[in-house]
């Protein structure tokens, strides 16, 4: 599947350095490191039923900001992303609205793309449909089946055959994962987020309440494919494992997404890949804070979004609304307020007149500002610290010199001399 245009990165002398994340799954910060200089990334995609809010920006964009310190460190990026074109909100929301599914889904997907490139958002290398890999998810779910990891459980309303699940049990008792390995979370909590994330702790006949969906088997008016398994279509969790699979080195250097998919997604996201392959998963986990409006979560369900289209279609620019959303750390919960948007607005203006002023004569002394601006964002992508830099070399006069409007641009995505 086609994903958008790739932006213009400016190419930096010399190269910065790797960039530390703080990983979810040891709950510290450490350093990415790639093997043979190839670094792999996986982010969940959206479910296109929606245009982009904020929420989904402000974790695209922190994923951005790690791809970029990635090429500017000299490393081969590999980065794969998926979008789940068929899931249960998804079918809902087109039979609520009267449009076919597909169209739907492909209408959301391509304003998706749009929002991207307003954002200069860097492609990733492989942007994979859930309804391309249908069938390999199944031969996936198979081999689950085969090696004893996964289990029918009745399922009296298919004639298609009975839905599948994982038994996390006989994972954690057979290789290096268990549950609570990526997310740290204890019982109750996962328990809770299970059921309120997708899961279905209470289906009668399942082996262990967390257990998770791995198949569904057809039902009447929803959509299915034929497979080895029969129709039916893929359960949440395994459709981004076979993808990454298909598309990056194992383990992945890191699996990114927000922190709602901490649990269960990437949990047993990651226990269905060491299950397929007897490899950890995944190297490190990392998560974006949850964004805010009007003092609560922007979601969907509670329909307080703000759409990075509309603002777009207002006017504004999306320069700013990336800068206003890399004020804000990535990792830490915060609440989107319209003055930010304001103050974005005017900060750009500041920075783009000081652009106009670029003089080579400044080059020299724009190596040292190169270097602490990377620093700055090696340091878990601390964009709030990095934007800081700019406005105190803004803000103390000296003409800008090429090179620093270059940095400006390849690592914080800020274009502001036009090419």
């Amino acid at each position: 599947m086609r994903s958008w245009s790739r932006p213009a990165v400016p190419d930096l002398p010399g190269t910065g350095p790797l960039p530390t994340l703080f990983d979810t799954a040891s709950g510290r910060p450490r350093v990415t490191i790639p093997v043979d200089g190839r670094a792999g990334l996986y982010v969940c995609g959206i479910t296109p039923y929606d245009a982009t809010h904020l929420g989904h920006a402000s974790t695209y964009l922190a994923f951005d900001t790690l791809v970029r310190l990635w090429l500017d460190a000299g490393l081969d990026v590999s980065y794969a992303q998926n979008t789940t074109d068929v899931d249960d909100p998804l079918l809902e929301r087109a039979t609520a609205t009267g449009v076919d599914w597909r169209e739907l889904a492909a209408s959301q997907t391509d304003l998706f793309r749009s929002d991207m490139q307003h954002l200069a958002v860097i492609p990733p290398t492989d942007y994979v449909a859930v309804t391309d890999v249908v069938t390999d998810v199944a031969d996936a779910v198979a081999r689950l089946v085969e090696s004893g990891f996964a289990y029918p459980v009745d399922t009296p309303n298919s004639a298609a055959g009975d839905d599948l699940y994982f038994d996390v049990t006989a994972a954690a008792s057979s290789t290096t994962w268990h549950l609570g390995s990526t997310s740290r979370y204890d019982a109750p909590t996962m328990r809770r987020f299970f059921a309120e994330r997708g899961g279905d702790p209470d289906r009668p006949g399942k082996r262990a309440p967390l257990d998770p969906l791995l198949w569904r088997s057809a039902r009447a008016g929803e959509p299915s494919w034929p497979t080895t398994l029969g129709p039916g279509r893929p359960g949440w969790h395994i459709e981004c494992t076979v993808i990454a699979h298909q598309h990056l080195a194992t383990p992945i250097t890191v699996n990114g997404g927000g922190s709602d998919l901490i649990f269960p997604h990437h949990e047993m996201s990651a226990g269905h890949g060491t299950a397929l392959t007897g490899q950890p998963y995944a190297e490190q986990y990392a998560h974006t804070g949850m964004v805010a409006y009007q003092g609560e979560k922007m979601s969907k369900s509670l329909g307080n979004l703000v759409k990075v289209s509309e603002l777009v279609a207002e006017g504004r620019d999306p320069r700013a609304i990336r800068l206003a959303i890399a004020a804000h750390h990535y990792r830490s919960d915060w609440e989107w307020f319209d003055d930010d948007l304001r103050g974005a607005e005017g900060r750009l203006a500041t920075w783009s007149t000081w652009a106009s002023s670029v003089s080579a004569a400044t080059a020299g002394a724009d190596a040292g500002f190169v270097a602490e601006l990377r620093l700055a964002l090696s340091d878990d992508l601390d964009t709030p610290a990095a934007i800081g830099l700019v406005d105190a070399l803004v803000e103390g006069g000296r003409p800008a010199g090429p090179l620093a409007v270059d940095a400006v641009q390849a690592l914080l995505g800020i274009e502001l001399i036009a090419r």
